[in-house]
């Protein structure tokens, strides 16, 4: 223990040295910071004062700038104001000056309604005067000329119509000789320009096909034991087989140039084949039945496709098909189809009317020709027929009647197109096959039906027997007896003649006054 208390009390000592030494330190501290915190609030006081000097000087150039602003705008706006109280001005003494000039006019109006107050009574009293006098001299007019006004006046007025009527005839008569002068130029000029604008090929169809064959065996197996396969294939084909000596060859014989060319066909087929007997003949010619139906379609196809129309019924397409095998005098009528329908289409276009309906027309109006044989009627009629059963327009119907003129009259100018295109087609060099005997022999007949009438003196068939002109005697026959004559001449080549298309017959009746100067 009396060891221990020398260190307690050298501890104790410490502690307070350390206490004292402690306190000594804090009061240096507090002091250091008080210094600290007077210099910082001292700079915080002169950066305030300089930001708050900043502030002021940028306030005042702001406020310097606006106060400049704002006095350019004030000028400006004065400047604008005294510009308008000037215009204003100017305007009232506009104003001004034309008020004084409408007070100037009313006074001078004023005046002049008076002076024409003063003129109107003046006239009217002239007038007055004026129409005394001409009553006094229409009694005297009514007395010298025994007439009242209103007679005289009925009289005035059929005078000047008769020769209203008289001018009115004199200029119709003009413009009928030039219609009829330009109307017949024209029609040749448009008739030259269509044709020449048609250039088709022309191939001549006959009755019978001849079929090459390897050699002449083949030709009893054609005939078959007892005839059995050429009855069958004449039978299924509706056609005539002709197996003569003729070396290497076989003749097909038939009307139909549509029976003919499937025979045809059929008949290379079982050739190339090599198997003919009954059952194959049928089966073959079946065969190509059908591949015939698909070659009408396309054959249909390309004739719209030549003549440039579209929309037709697929059946009157396949009917089109079938014309490429029907012939007309020798003339092959799928070729005369679009030959008219060619022409058609290039009046139409020449004349400005609907080019689309002649076209389609020019198709249309022989299509009943693909069937008359299975159907009565003339084709006319089954042309039309057809073309009504698959919605075609009446004025096409009447189009395809009135194609000859004999069957109904045309409606339309297109109808007329329609029936012009017909007979140039089937009038042009080479379109119809006729021999030379027989075309010499219907000549003939043509002018000697004309001449067995009385009053004839001369006949000449000219056109190629498309027109046949007549002179009488004038003395037998007058200009009415002339118009019978022709209507008689022409009944009686109906009656008496065939021929293709129509024939013109012209009476000419000519009056001839000499005189001998001696």
């Amino acid at each position: 223990m009396g060891n221990f208390m020398p260190i307690i009390l050298v501890a104790f000592v410490a502690l307070v040295v350390g206490y004292i030494l402690c306190l000594i330190y804090a009061r240096i501290n507090i002091k250091s910071a008080g210094q600290i915190s007077e210099r910082i609030i001292k700079e915080a006081r002169l950066v305030a004062e300089t930001k708050s000097k900043e502030a002021l000087l940028e306030a005042k150039i702001i406020v310097d700038r606006e106060k400049k602003e704002f006095d350019q705008e004030i000028k400006e706006r004065r400047h604008s104001l005294q510009n308008m109280e000037n215009r204003l001005n100017q305007r009232e003494e506009n104003l001004d000056r034309k008020i004084d000039v409408i007070d100037k006019r009313e006074k001078d109006l004023a005046v002049k309604e008076k002076k024409n107050i003063l003129k109107e009574q003046l006239f009217s009293s002239k007038f007055l005067e004026i129409d005394k006098v001409k009553e006094e001299q229409k009694k005297v007019l009514e007395k010298i000329s025994y007439m009242t006004r209103e007679e005289a006046k009925k009289t005035l007025m059929r005078e000047m119509e008769n020769e209203a009527r008289q001018d009115v005839a004199i200029l119709a008569q003009k413009i009928e000789r030039e219609i009829h002068e330009n109307a017949d130029k024209k029609s040749k000029e448009i008739l030259s320009i269509a044709i020449q604008r048609m250039a088709a090929d022309y191939t001549m169809d006959i009755a019978t096909s001849n079929i090459h064959i390897p050699n002449d065996e083949i030709k009893g197996r054609i005939i078959g034991r007892e005839g059995r396969n050429i009855k069958t294939f004449e039978q299924v084909t509706g056609v005539d087989l002709i197996i003569d000596d003729t070396p290497e060859t076989i003749t097909i014989s038939a009307f139909d140039g549509l029976r003919r060319e499937i025979a045809k066909i059929a008949l290379e087929k079982l050739i190339l084949d090599g198997r003919i007997h009954p059952a194959r003949i049928e089966e073959t010619v079946e065969k190509t039945k059908k591949e015939m139906d698909q070659h009408l379609k396309e054959v249909g196809e390309q004739a719209t496709i030549d003549a440039g129309v579209s929309g037709l019924n697929p059946e009157i397409i396949k009917l089109l098909g079938k014309l490429k095998f029907r012939t007309s005098y020798g003339q092959n009528q799928l070729q005369h189809t679009l030959e008219v329908s060619w022409l058609a289409g290039a009046i139409a276009t020449e004349l400005k009317l609907d080019v689309m309906f002649c076209k389609t027309a020019g198709l249309l109006h022989d299509i009943g020709k693909a069937v008359n044989h299975e159907i009565e009627g003339t084709h006319n009629q089954i042309s039309a027929d057809i073309a009504k059963k698959y919605g075609e327009s009446s004025k096409m119907i009447n189009a395809i009647l009135a194609h000859h003129e004999d069957f109904e009259s045309p409606t339309s100018p297109e109808a007329f197109i329609l029936s012009a295109a017909d007979a140039i087609s089937a009038a042009r060099p080479g379109a119809r096959r006729e021999s030379i005997e027989h075309y010499l022999k219907r000549l003939e007949r043509l002018e000697k039906v004309a001449k067995d009438f009385n009053g004839v003196l001369m006949a000449y068939a000219i056109q190629a027997g498309r027109e046949i002109r007549i002179l009488v005697e004038p003395e037998y026959i007058d200009d009415k007896q002339a118009q019978v004559l022709a209507h008689d001449i022409a009944k009686k080549i109906e009656q008496e003649l065939e021929y293709p298309g129509q024939i013109k017959v012209t009476v000419i009746r000519e009056t001839r006054a000499q005189g001998t100067a001696k």
